[in-house]
């Protein structure tokens, strides 16, 4: 195996993607036949015939097969699985099988099982159950990858590597003593001194000043926690864990990555989980080779959460395609409650991800599992094999319509002049901060502002903090609680060149280290937004203070939940508290920034409040308005379009109805559809129905 990694700290260069070669959208999915006899084999691979799947991911599961004891390697059955997909003409994605431990492993090194955030030790079951800082793990995993690559790296069918799978998935973090050891060794990289990480810490603050780093201990239940994850006294080793768990992840990915590297150049990825809480997938970004995603939303009735998470897993590689990894075709199996995915809305949904930036649409699973707890789990083929189910009937009329649109959205780009920031930092500090209203949620938040873009018709782009913004009229930053380096000055760039920024409520109020700003709210933000903020108020979620925007016709809304009462220093004031001791006090503002050089004029909206969607949506119209950025269906609900920019330079128009009535609605452009080949006129009454996709090539 190779060498083991050093554990690092911080954020590395960003990394350009390499994606894997295909002639189409990679069409298939997560395929298990070590499951099954060989006769039934022959029957999925003429199903998939059928359906026109191109694309298998195999072996995410296979370790407990392809090495049955520590010194004992048999890739029999994976030689002939990935064999017969090659002479089936399919193209294999193909998985390290590290995303679950062998028992064998955890009987003869008990340490790779985690003690999780209760102190408890895990003894061996399920599958996100090992150790990130394990050495015999680490050793077993990167041992396991290049054995792999070694055997298939030349395999013409393989065309990527997958590595582990869904990281962290039931929380991510370890506990443990070797746990504990890794984490002093990444902060005397972060600090380098004892005094620098107490100051870091404000560990003056009940007598938690260190002497040794010995003394430190990762924050648990049984330490610095006084009631859950996310109640902890001391900010500052929180989110020092939850950083240190995220860069533990990447070492160990890393380590199965360099082992692939001794034999192979195929592009490399693991499968991520969009918007999920306990690993910074910034940070991990530029160690991908291209961005995968397994897409299963908590609900079907909000497609701006899903456009927003597809979005996201565009820009972690700069607004390069992705790979959505999982998706279901019926079914999940991991909730209390599964409802079945409505006629046309597999289609509807698989569309979507190619709208905003998918070179691939894979499920899970091709054939159902016939036994454990995934065996109810949806699959492209049910347990009866048959192809006469609904579900196979949508997937294969899928699969005809990427077969006829062919190679023409491979490597397509999202023109996007609009950016919504996502900070982890942000997101971990202000769910831990003891005040002023803790049932504030970051990723709630979030998507009601991503919401009132997508509603609005913008193109999108979410990225990182750290992204450059040069190339965006409108920039909005929700909760961004944390203000870290140089993102106060990059924002002032964006409205001194004549863009937007748009922040507001619990922003500018701590540093990198979680420590608060030693100057008015918003701290850095400041000057920029033109407002200070004099007292925060908070209230339960049931308790509303009307906020009124001024001028004729604007509404009055509900703001709920923080209540920072502001007073401007150079912004005017846009709408204020309608109740309570500030009535009448600006809870909206807007500051202008004087363009440089003589230029366009900027605006910064500070939103004080927590804006019901009418007010949220009448700011973001505002601004969207001002830079000409509102979609043409800006005011059909449910309507969406998203533009992709081919390689060969045309612009391709998804439209995506995910309403639950026809509409008829003038086309915005001249086109043809690609897939009925009917043609648009612009301005013509075009009928579309629930669920219906077009895509206009213009």
């Amino acid at each position: 195996m190779t060498d083991a990694q050093p554990l690092r700290t911080g954020v590395p260069e960003r990394t350009p993607a390499r994606l894997p070669r295909t002639d189409s959208i990679a069409y298939g999915g997560d395929y298990n036949p070590e499951q099954w006899g060989k006769d039934v084999w022959d029957a999925d691979y003429a199903a998939f015939d059928a359906a026109r799947i191109t694309t298998v991911t195999l072996g995410v599961f296979s370790w407990s097969l392809t090495q049955p004891a520590e010194e004992t390697f048999d890739f029999t059955v994976l030689d002939e699985i990935v064999q017969r997909a090659a002479d089936e003409g399919r193209q294999v994605c193909l998985a390290t099988g590290t995303g679950a431990l062998s028992p064998w492993i955890a009987h003869a090194y008990p340490e790779v099982t985690r003690v999780d955030f209760e102190g408890r030790k895990h003894r061996y079951g399920q599958r996100h159950n090992a150790c990130w800082s394990s050495p015999a793990f680490r050793r077993l995993a990167a041992g396991i990858a290049g054995r792999i690559a070694e055997r298939y790296a030349d395999h013409p069918a393989v065309i990527a590597w997958h590595i582990g799978n869904e990281y962290g998935g039931d929380g991510g973090a370890c506990y443990c003593d070797l746990c504990a050891a890794e984490f002093r060794v990444w902060l005397r990289a972060r600090y380098g001194t004892l005094d620098a990480l107490n100051e870091a810490w404000n560990a003056t603050f009940w007598s938690h000043r260190f002497t040794d780093w010995d003394e430190i201990e990762p924050p648990s239940a049984l330490t610095e926690h006084w009631k859950g994850r996310g109640y902890t006294a001391f900010q500052g080793i929180t989110l020092d864990y939850y950083r240190f768990s995220t860069d533990n992840a990447i070492r160990q990915f890393c380590e199965e990555k360099a082992a692939i590297r001794a034999h192979s150049d195929l592009p490399v990825t693991t499968n991520f989980m969009g918007f999920f809480q306990p690993l910074d997938y910034h940070r991990w970004a530029p160690h991908l080779d291209f961005a995968s995603w397994d897409n299963y939303p908590p609900r079907s009735d909000e497609p701006w959460r899903t456009a927003l998470t597809h979005d996201l897993m565009r820009g972690l590689k700069d607004g390069a395609p992705f790979w959505l990894m999982e998706q279901t075709p019926t079914v999940t199996a991991s909730r209390d409650v599964n409802p079945v995915r409505r006629p046309g809305i597999v289609r509807l949904w698989s569309w979507q991800a190619v709208a905003h930036g998918a070179d691939s649409v894979l499920f899970f699973q091709m054939r159902a599992s016939r036994g454990a707890c995934e065996m109810t789990h949806g699959a492209v083929l049910d347990h009866s094999g048959r192809l006469d189910t609904r579900a196979f009937r949508e997937v294969a009329g899928l699969g005809a319509e990427l077969s006829r649109v062919g190679d023409v959205l491979l490597g397509a780009r999202t023109p996007a002049r609009t950016a919504l920031l996502v900070d982890w930092d942000s997101w971990w500090a202000v769910e831990m901060a003891d005040g002023p209203n803790r049932l504030v949620r970051y990723l709630p938040t979030l998507l009601e502002w991503g919401r009132a873009f997508w509603d609005a018709g913008a193109q999108v782009d979410v990225v990182p903090v750290t992204a450059d913004l040069s190339g965006y009229d409108v920039v909005a930053a929700p909760l961004l609680h944390m203000v870290k380096g140089d993102l106060a000055s990059r924002l002032g760039e964006v409205a001194g060149r004549g863009g937007t920024v748009l922040t507001g409520y619990l922003s500018g109020r701590v540093d990198e280290d979680d420590r608060r700003f030693l100057a008015d709210v918003p701290g850095p933000l400041a000057g920029l937004a033109g407002v200070r903020v004099a007292e925060t108020d908070a209230a339960e979620p049931a308790v509303a203070n009307p906020v009124a925007f001024a001028g004729a016709g604007a509404p009055t809304v509900d703001g709920r939940m923080v209540f920072e009462i502001l007073v401007p220093e150079g912004a005017e004031v846009m709408a204020r508290y309608g109740a309570d001791f500030y009535a009448g006090e600006p809870a909206v503002t807007r500051n202008v920034v004087p363009g440089a050089d003589g230029g366009p004029e900027g605006h910064v909206w500070y939103l004080g409040t927590e804006l019901a969607q009418a007010g949220l949506a009448h700011v973001v119209r505002t601004a969207l308005g001002r830079h000409d950025l509102l979609g043409p269906y800006a005011d059909v609900p449910g309507l969406e379009l998203a533009t992709r920019v081919t390689t060969a330079g045309d612009r391709v128009d998804l439209v995506l109805h995910h309403g639950t009535e026809p509409v008829t609605v003038p086309a915005h452009a001249e086109g043809v559809d690609l897939l009925t080949d009917a043609r648009w006129t612009r301005g013509e009454p075009i009928t579309l129905g629930p669920a219906e996709v077009v895509v206009l090539r213009r």
